[in-house]
């Protein structure tokens, strides 16, 4: 999105291994989300919320779920099948170049470019304009 901020990957730091190593939601769908956020939702109850928050997040989750039918599920015990509690597995996971970390790094690629499409539709249809190329 052109922007780096310290505090936002500080914030979504335990999001992997599905929320704290959980297995629970992906973190690449809680990454997107948040995204999402960081350009639409307000920082304070006397702001208005962008009412774009809503649906981009749903479009998002759609997306991603579609992604993610042939693991059985947008979850990470689904797609990466890792018992994140277990440090040889997690071992495995990071060290082994055939293992389903290959799957998660494709996954981040595709939700990247899905989240990158919805937010320019999103831009063009306030400006009627395509947005301009960000750099960094």
């Amino acid at each position: 999105m052109g922007e780096k901020d310290d505090g936002a990957i500080r914030a979504v730091g335990a999001f992997g291994g599905g929320i704290a190593s959980s297995g629970g939601v992906c973190g690449i769908l809680l990454g997107g989300v948040a995204a999402i956020s960081s350009l639409y939702s307000r920082a304070s109850l006397v702001e208005k919320e962008d009412p774009r928050l809503w649906s981009l997040s749903a479009k998002f989750l759609r997306e991603f779920e579609k992604m993610t039918e042939p693991y059985g599920g947008s979850n990470c015990r689904d797609i990466a099948r890792v018992d994140w509690r277990d440090r040889d597995a997690v071992k495995a996971y990071y060290g082994d170049p055939d293992s389903r970390r290959r799957e998660c790094i494709r996954l981040v690629g595709e939700a990247a470019e899905a989240l990158g499409r919805l937010l320019e539709a999103a831009a063009e249809r306030s400006t009627g304009q395509p947005e301009p190329e960000r750099k960094g």
